[in-house]
């Protein structure tokens, strides 16, 4: 099925905003009490979310975004592309909207940014989802070999011309191999699309930067944990590369609201495409009580 008639019944459009220019948004479920804000990871684009837009706006006001950079948003090559550039161009973003407060779910780097903008922002969050989250220790051989290997493929992205091949091969690094069927053409080619703009090609050299940075023995990004005081689902995988269950399970006793769901459906990095179902009805149960 094609990621469009998924996405029917949202509205795509662009927002301007005062630093990081314009925003592609995807949003459903105008009018609804509360607010849930959906964050791609590294490299990523709002079609990630393209299977759950739609069913979460039946309960919340839903928006996707790209990030700076990224999909089809401003492609701007003065700024770091940092933590702090993504947490503020949410705030921008919530700014320009009107919305005082939301419920955050960010998945991979998207994580990250949650995990940072409740710490900046803790007045602004009410519930928090780190999705398959980066920016927590890595705890086995096997999720240091991993992170190695995505900052390998993704520096293929960049430098040379992208092709279809390379970009299938980096999605398949998002999901269990038993679900790479899910990978359709359209999804690829969306993706190769937006990588093979001479804007993207710019900018990505200072995205993946701080994949570079690590693969070259730097320190990666990490959340103050601890700081993270609303309440926090960690939503994992059983598959998920570089940060396996073990990682999850070590991070959760940091967080002073924590709580720890994985998956029943085999997924790796994307459980959100790669089980929408199980997905969307863990993340209504957590938002609405805070509690699984």
């Amino acid at each position: 099925m094609s990621i469009w008639l998924d996405f029917l019944g949202a509205e795509i459009r662009y927002v301007d905003l005062p630093t990081y220019g314009r925003t592609r948004i995807a949003e459903a479920g105008h009018g609804k009490a509360e607010t849930l804000i959906l964050m791609h990871g590294i490299g990523g684009h709002l079609e990630a979310y393209a299977k759950n837009v739609v069913a979460l706006g039946e309960h919340y006001h839903v928006i996707a975004f790209d990030y700076v950079g990224h999909g089809l948003s401003a492609k701007k090559t003065d700024i770091e592309y940092s933590i702090a550039d993504y947490v503020e161009q949410l705030r921008e973003l919530m700014d320009a909207l009107d919305i005082p407060q939301a419920h955050i779910s960010g998945e991979s780097l998207g994580g990250v940014v949650t995990g940072d903008f409740a710490v900046r922002y803790p007045q602004r969050i009410k519930r928090a989802v780190l999705n398959t989250t980066g920016g927590i220790p890595v705890v086995s051989d096997k999720g240091r070999a991993d992170l190695k290997y995505l900052a390998e493929l993704s520096a293929r992205s960049f430098g040379q011309a992208p092709t279809f091949e390379s970009i299938r091969e980096r999605m398949q690094w998002l999901l269990y191999e038993g679900n790479w069927h899910l990978l359709t053409d359209e999804l690829i080619q969306s993706r190769l699309t937006f990588y093979s703009s001479a804007g993207y090609q710019q900018c990505a050299p200072l995205i993946y930067a701080r994949l570079k940075k690590v693969k070259d023995g730097g320190k990666p990004d990490m959340i103050e944990l601890e700081k993270v005081q609303c309440e926090t689902l960690l939503l994992w995988t059983t598959h998920n590369p570089i940060h396996d269950v073990a990682a999850a399970e070590a991070a959760l006793p940091r967080l002073p609201k924590g709580q720890l769901y994985v998956m029943q459906t085999e997924a790796g990095h994307w459980p959100q495409y790669e089980d929408p179902q199980e997905f969307n009805r863990v993340m209504l149960q957590f938002l609405a009580s805070g509690k699984l």
